[in-house]
């Protein structure tokens, strides 16, 4: 049997690609204040804007490409079974050839309905108020916004629970639930942290911890490497 890799990556992965990341400094996501793009209540007071918001998004992905990170686990499928349990909404993992995402906060290439959310779409073009579902209702951006529960933390744990390694990848893993994730490892699974800031791993309480100080597209050139030790 295969050896299984989890990987949990965040918006420093996609950030290579051109896509900014969630915030900056501010508080600020492209200008605008987060609850009033990404929040029920920011939905509620002015839908028009939060579809604007997300159109502007959808049109940005089709002028990016996935990079070298993205790559580099897609390829990792020939050797071993790759899981990758993303906190980003682009399409940049699948774009690069992985089969295995769990998209944590949503996927900004589908929308559903906001009376049944089971009902999702495909979705690649601008999203309108009058869009509506094929049972008549409104539809809404397919994005897990700020005080709504994440539907796949309870599957992307069992991911985590089943790895033999995982990496941690463009997150400082400070965002809570995802940043639970990596207790659910099983003792002494070996972790592999990639960030260019390696002082944000400190809050993390894990036994077998590798640390690569760099960028997501140079981490992983010193990732195959580090995979074989772990693994032998």
């Amino acid at each position: 049997m295969r050896k299984k890799i989890v990987v949990l990556s965040g918006a420093g992965i996609s950030a290579e690609s051109g896509i900014s990341t969630f915030r900056d400094a501010n508080g600020l996501w492209e200008g605008h204040d987060v609850m009033e793009v990404a929040s029920p209540q920011g939905w509620i007071k002015n839908s028009e804007l939060v579809n604007n918001f997300y159109n502007t998004r959808r049109r940005e992905l089709s002028n990016v490409k996935p990079n070298a990170a993205h790559l580099f686990f897609a390829k990792l499928e020939a050797e071993y079974d790759v899981e990758i349990i993303t906190q980003n909404v682009d399409d940049l993992h699948e774009r690069a050839g992985s089969n295995k995402i769990i998209h944590l906060h949503g996927e900004l290439l589908k929308v559903r309905s906001t009376k049944y959310p089971n009902l999702i779409y495909d979705w690649s073009t601008d999203l309108t108020t009058t869009d509506v579902c094929e049972k008549g209702h409104q539809l809404r951006p397919h994005i897990v916004w700020f005080g709504e529960a994440v539907p796949l933390i309870s599957v992307a744990a069992e991911a985590v629970a089943s790895a033999d390694l995982i990496v941690i990848i463009g997150t400082s893993m400070q965002v809570y639930p995802a940043a639970g994730l990596v207790q659910y490892a099983r003792k002494n699974c070996p972790v592999i942290y990639i960030d260019k800031n390696p002082a944000d791993v400190q809050h993390l309480d894990i036994r077998n911890l590798h640390v690569i100080t760099a960028p997501a597209t140079v981490g992983v050139l010193k990732l195959s490497k580090l995979i074989f030790e772990c693994f032998n």
